[in-house]
């Protein structure tokens, strides 16, 4: 399957990435076999393929919203460095 010539500099450029010359006719070389590999993706016939987001259908992942006991103010801050009003309070990093 032929592929047309892929512009390893400018791909490494949008990336903005450094690459080396060993680097880029490695990458160059991978790309090429990715996109080989789509050639052969996009020669499939899927018509009758529905989509789908997972591979088996999915019902009901998320637990039931139950209200549990949580911390206690005193327990929640209980290993902060210094607290005041039931709050954690932090050195100031904004002026």
């Amino acid at each position: 399957m032929a592929h047309t010539e892929i512009d390893i500099d400018k791909v490494a450029k949008l990336a903005r990435l450094d690459l080396t010359d060993e680097e880029k006719q490695t990458y160059s070389a991978q790309l090429g076999q990715v996109l080989e590999h789509m050639e052969k993706l996009n020669a499939l016939d899927l018509d009758d393929v529905e989509p789908t987001a997972h591979s088996f259908p999915l019902s009901n992942v998320l637990d039931e919203d139950v209200d549990e006991p949580g911390f206690t103010p005193e327990e929640a801050l209980r290993n902060a460095p210094a607290q005041r009003e039931n709050q954690v309070v932090v050195p100031k990093v904004v002026e």
